[in-house]
């Protein structure tokens, strides 16, 4: 077995589900391998068992290139799993379990790489900063919200970052996608609620808190969030119709999105703002009308349109709904002219002559939001040359989740031409 495949299954077989019991026998997995290859690693926690790990690999130039990643994972139901979900079994092919995907495969990308150079005596181009943290499936906020704020020195230099969610490969149109990401939605995750007066079940109502929760909701999910094109998706438009041959009309891109298919799907969720109530909190027995009601909704917004998506969130609610953040992260977006993002596409194509990376934004979020917050520059750049029958996206927080080993093998390689570059 190679040894990123290794790493791989290693980091799965942990469970660090969040919530959970933590990250910390993960961490020190990591903590062990980077102290074996000579780097030091910073072991830090936030709480009890949150546990990260920062190293510095120092390079030819001191200006200093972040490589992030999350220890933690959603949770599995191991009974809707072909294999067990923490056994980082290895099978036709691919390392299984949770986080193979999201995202233990990436670094074992990274491990597996700085483990090859100390034997090799590799020094990068530019110094490397490695960080393996908690709590990124949840806010982040005993991971890398913390780092940034108490342990903010680890970071100096950083001006670009790079981690999950793009440099995997799409196959569309028989053309290989590599989609880079240079930004991501905002986050607004909200808890809305409703006070109204308690009573008896049978009695008529009377400012029904469930009632009024269940309009307002209703009424947000049904919006209609109007088309709004970013710099970076219209990048993005332009490089699929040269890549595929043909107009894509911006006066209907939902329809543009659902007749491209795969290719489609790297835009169709990142056009317009959204928001998805997703758990509802009221009363407690059948015949007890209860004083108040609580939902969540999961908004997004896209990069620049804040002030607009809680705009018409406050009105589409109205004045009996109370709204109160329990995440706010601005969109992050990373600049699309930058000789760094050119280097990242160089990579791919030195190492796969068919690759066509394209610009993207992501639909949900990253740690990259907490770092763009230093002033890191975030893209999502995880490379993996991928099957065309594996739906790599569709398997994050997926069942059967699922990497190739020759996927890994192929991240190692161009994470190798990127790192050691003296561009």
């Amino acid at each position: 077995m190679s040894e990123v495949a290794q790493i791989c299954s290693d980091l799965i077989r942990f469970d660090t589900t969040n919530p959970g019991s933590g990250e910390r026998p993960a961490a020190e997995y990591v903590a062990g391998l980077l102290s074996g290859a000579g780097i030091e690693p910073v072991v830090f926690e936030s709480a009890p068992r949150r546990t990260s790990v920062v190293a510095r690999i120092p390079g030819d130039s001191p200006e200093a290139l972040l490589i992030h990643g999350h220890l933690d994972v959603v949770p599995a139901e191991p009974a809707d799993w072909r294999v067990h979900p923490f056994s980082g079994e290895v099978a036709d092919g691919c390392v299984w379990g949770r986080g193979a995907v999201d995202m233990k495969g990436t670094l074992s990308m990274t491990l597996a790489l700085v483990l090859d150079w100390a034997r090799r005596g590799v020094r990068p181009g530019r110094d490397l900063v490695l960080a393996f943290l908690a709590d990124e499936e949840a806010t982040g906020e005993y991971g890398a919200r913390y780092a940034v704020t108490r342990h903010r020195e680890l970071f100096d230099g950083c001006t670009e970052a790079i981690s999950e969610s793009g440099g995997y490969s799409v196959e569309a149109a028989g053309a290989r996608i590599y989609p880079v990401a240079v930004g991501e939605r905002g986050t607004a995750w909200m808890r809305l609620t409703v006070r109204g007066v308690a009573g008896h079940g049978s009695r008529p109502p009377v400012d029904n808190a469930v009632a009024e929760l269940c309009h307002a909701v209703s009424r947000l999910a049904s919006h209609r969030w109007p088309v709004r094109l970013t710099p970076a998706v219209a990048a993005l438009i332009d490089a699929l119709e040269d890549i595929l041959g043909e107009r894509i009309d911006r006066d209907r891109l939902e329809a543009e999105a659902d007749r491209l298919g795969r290719a489609g799907a790297l835009f169709r969720a990142q056009i317009r703002n959204s928001a998805n109530p997703t758990m509802l909190e009221a009363g407690y027995k059948v015949n007890v009308v209860p004083g108040s009601a609580v939902a969540h909704v999961d908004g997004r917004f896209l990069p620049g349109l804040r002030e607009e998506f809680l705009q018409t969130v406050d009105r589409l609610l109205g004045p009996k709904v109370t709204r109160e953040f329990v995440n706010l992260e601005e969109a992050p977006s990373a600049p699309l002219d930058a000789p760094f993002f050119d280097r990242l596409g160089a990579a791919l194509v030195a190492e796969d002559p068919a690759a066509r990376p394209v610009p993207y934004v992501m639909s949900g979020g990253t740690d990259a939001k907490s770092f763009a917050g230093i002033g890191i520059d975030g893209y999502g750049f995880a490379p993996l040359m991928l099957t065309p029958d594996l739906d790599y996206h569709g398997m994050f927080h997926g069942v059967d989740e699922r990497v190739p080993v020759t996927g890994l093998e192929f991240g190692v390689r161009v994470l190798d031409r990127l790192l050691t570059s003296r561009g």
